[in-house]
């Protein structure tokens, strides 16, 4: 989608990354430490500052207590930590409960191990994890439950009942907890909960999250895997053979990024106001607009214009609005109609991005109605 924005001169509303707002802070440190020659191969495990910092923040948000060597893995971004825990994890014909819809590098990594993906079916508009579908997608064979929250791409953050239905499956099921928290930071209503600081899960559970969304540095691609070293080893072997270490002046600056709590918490206001804006474009050009308390993404149903097919849509959109977004069925594992019916908007753009984005939308539907 984002290749079609390109050729066509659309506002790209579809793939979340933002367009500046990085602290210049961590821009210098990343300058300065290429200057003192830290240009060379990182330890396996990641810059020792990196761990340290990573466990202070674990430790400092959280109250989570982590051993720096055993129990800290620094990974290319999120999607390099998922792979490496899934590969590391999973054996053939184990199956993966995991939230549906979902980023879509899970099944294709549960996939590449040799497992089965069974979904957690969420329904719109409020996506909640029920006890009904985790028992749906849980059996003898499933191994691992790979849980995302705060939510792409609906924008649900799991509450405190849902977190418990999870853990109490996983205690029952002895299964192991990989969890995908990119977007810790980036929440605007209720806050987010990780799910190892719930009872019998801190030993069980691997938990990821990375520099990228919560400080505006998606192409630095800095992430990390914390958890008990018995597990986090079966990662990081993987993590040996993929890609060793690298970006190890990034990797110095990022421990300067995870301390300054005064700049995630400066986006995430942003992100909220921004977040207003978009929902209040769309519903102006006549989308119903789905409520989302975290992430960079509104769910916006195409319905009330008459398109029930969204992918469908989307793929018009560019051409005729000039507005890339995405369809929510492209994260699902078996669309339902309400989720056909949905389109993935991001917020993290300029406000003028945003505001030239909703005037085409609005163009567009009031000729399309």
């Amino acid at each position: 989608m984002t290749a079609l924005a390109e050729r066509t001169g659309s506002v790209n509303l579809g793939q979340g990354f933002p367009d500046g707002g990085e602290p210049p802070e961590i821009v210098e440190a990343a300058a300065e430490a290429m200057r003192a020659g830290h240009n060379q191969y990182a330890p396996l495990a990641g810059v020792p500052a990196l761990r340290e910092a990573i466990a202070e923040h674990q430790r400092r948000h959280y109250g989570i207590e982590l051993d720096p060597a055993r129990e800290v893995q620094v990974t290319f971004g999120a999607t390099e930590a998922i792979a490496c825990c899934l590969l590391g994890l999973v054996r053939p014909a184990d199956e993966v409960a995991m939230l549906d819809p979902s980023y879509d590098s899970y099944a294709a990594m549960i996939a590449t191990a040799g497992g089965v993906p069974k979904p957690i079916v969420l329904a719109p508009p409020e996506w909640r994890v029920t006890e009904e579908a985790l028992a749906a997608a849980i059996g003898p064979a499933t191994r691992v439950l790979l849980l995302n929250s705060p939510h792409n791409p609906t924008g649900h953050v799991l509450g405190a009942d849902e977190l418990e239905l999870v853990a109490a499956a996983c205690r029952e099921h002895d299964l192991i907890a990989v969890t995908d928290e990119v977007y810790e930071h980036l929440v605007y209503e209720g806050r987010h909960v990780p799910l190892a600081t719930l009872p019998g899960m801190a030993e069980r559970t691997l938990t990821i999250s990375s520099l990228g969304k919560t400080h505006s540095l998606t192409g630095w691609k800095v992430g990390w895997v914390t958890g008990p070293g018995e597990l986090l080893g079966a990662a990081r072997q993987i993590k040996q053979f993929v890609s060793f270490s690298g970006g190890t002046p990034l990797q110095h600056a990022a421990a300067t990024g995870l301390a300054m709590d005064a700049a995630a918490r400066d986006l995430a206001a942003s992100l909220r106001e921004r977040r207003d804006r978009l929902s209040e474009g769309l519903a102006a050009a006549g989308f119903g607009v789905l409520p989302t308390h975290g992430t960079y993404f509104v769910c916006a149903d195409t319905r009330p214009l008459g398109e029930p097919d969204a992918a469908a849509l989307s793929l018009r959109l560019p051409e005729a609005a000039g507005v890339v977004a995405i369809p929510v069925s492209a994260f699902a594992a078996a669309p339902t109609p309400d989720t056909a019916a949905l389109l993935r908007f991001t917020f993290c753009k300029r406000p003028e991005v945003l505001d030239e984005g909703m005037k085409r939308l609005q163009t567009w539907s009031g000729a399309h109605t």
